[in-house]
């Protein structure tokens, strides 16, 4: 599995013939953009689209991207009706526990504590779980605070990845993320996300996360580098 990191929380994994792009905030995305990255680079190849939860920087260009490529969104019903509404032709409309099944990997969505809406009702925020046919868990936790579910999920599914929000304000800050990835899991590799992006999060970097998680594995990528695992 390849994955590459476009700042936030947008992640691409490339999963054999298919290529799932994870809340995939691009234009307006200061890290992405003055990464000097192409969107068109970016986006080639995606089959599908995952979406945690319904805030702008989460959606991102979903539907755009859907359009273009024909990638059918995977998102939690209603968010997964909005972005069909924005022009995505194809959906796979999912639900809290549910799992959708594709030929490189099964997707299934699970609790984040947090919000999710825009002008409107979009469901309930969820972290996201990938199963790929061929390599190690992942686990995007989406937007959230620890909670104790987060045992549950690292008891089912055993994640081996975590991408994992530290910004604060809008999420865990890195000692609270620190403390969740140590508490409940045991990941192979975590990768920090959701930091630095806007003015008023607090970690504006990784460092203080890497300093709590000190004896773990962190990969902290640059943006638009990707990695095997």
């Amino acid at each position: 599995m390849k994955i590459t990191w476009f700042g936030h929380s947008c992640f691409r994994l490339d999963l054999g013939a298919s290529v799932l792009l994870m809340d995939p905030f691009l234009k307006g995305n200061p890290t992405f953009e003055a990464s000097g990255l192409s969107w068109a680079a970016a986006t080639q190849g995606v089959t599908h689209v995952a979406l945690t939860h319904g805030h702008f920087d989460h959606i991102g260009d979903a539907a755009e991207i859907c359009k273009i490529t024909g990638a059918p969104v995977l998102a939690n019903f209603e968010l997964a009706m909005y972005v069909k509404g924005k022009g995505a032709e194809k959906i796979e409309p999912m639900n809290t526990g549910g799992t959708v099944y594709l030929p490189d990997f099964d997707l299934t969505l699970v609790n984040a504590l947090h919000s999710s809406s825009t002008d409107v009702y979009l469901g309930n925020p969820n972290g996201i779980i990938v199963k790929p046919k061929h390599g190690p868990v992942v686990y995007h936790m989406g937007d959230t605070d620890m909670h104790a579910e987060m045992a549950l999920i690292a008891e089912f599914h055993k994640p081996e990845i975590g991408f994992v929000p530290i910004g604060d304000r809008f999420t865990m800050g890195a000692k609270a993320a620190a403390f969740a990835c140590k508490k409940f899991f045991k990941f192979k590799t975590v990768v920090p996300c959701h930091y630095g992006t806007f003015p008023g999060m607090l970690d504006a970097d990784a460092g203080l996360f890497q300093a709590e998680m000190a004896g773990h594995s962190v990969m902290v990528p640059k943006v638009g580098v990707s990695f095997d695992v």
